[in-house]
């Protein structure tokens, strides 16, 4: 195997992708920071969950909220739901590990709030019931997916947005996925600020 030829093999195939679906996918990335922009306006807060590396940009997502993106701004108010272990293994212990976001939801999530939903099959049990708990409590969801959008897709309200990047791959979803949250980032920060 040809190491490099693999690696810029990999890096053509995720140039290629967002090259592809980025006419596809704006527009709802636009949406979606529009949302969370309102949201955080009427200070109201954005709820974030996912699995694997989708709890990762779950947090990655967070933590530019709550911190900051690129612009000096003060925090704004954004939790993942992935990180808390005692409270995710008591629910997994006593319930199901299926209700380790939904619970914390309807602890947590308040009308108006946003709930950033990560799936790149848009099959995950535990990212589906977090949706149906967040639609209980009110909360508008933003949902990235890949593939077909699985179930996820068939469970948006007409006020939430699907971002559905079109692969197969996992790796390549996730890619796009990180893209898609810088965009969010970048575009709310703009709105709040004001800066060109």
């Amino acid at each position: 195997m040809d190491l490099i030829q693999r690696i810029k093999d990999n890096f053509n195939e995720s140039i290629q992708l967002k090259t592809e679906c980025v006419d596809q996918i704006a527009e709802p990335i636009a949406a979606a920071a529009t949302l969370m922009t309102r949201c955080l306006l009427s200070e109201n807060k954005i709820l974030s969950c996912g699995n694997g590396g989708s709890a990762g940009d779950a947090q990655h997502f967070s933590s530019e909220m709550l911190n900051r993106f690129e612009m000096e701004r003060p925090g704004l108010p954004a939790i993942a739901l992935t990180t808390d272990t005692s409270t995710i293994t008591s629910i997994a212990n006593d319930y199901q590990y299926a209700d380790i976001f939904s619970k914390q939801i309807r602890a947590l999530g308040h009308a108006d709030d946003v709930l950033l939903a990560i799936s790149t099959s848009g099959e995950s049990h535990n990212i589906i019931h977090a949706i149906d708990a967040a639609h209980d409590r009110n909360m508008n969801v933003v949902a990235l997916t890949g593939r077909d959008g699985g179930q996820m897709a068939d469970l948006m309200h007409e006020t939430d947005i699907e971002i559905r990047v079109p692969s197969w791959s996992t790796a390549r979803i996730q890619e796009v996925h990180l893209m898609i949250i810088h965009s969010i980032c970048d575009l709310i920060d703009r709105q709040l600020l004001g800066q060109e």
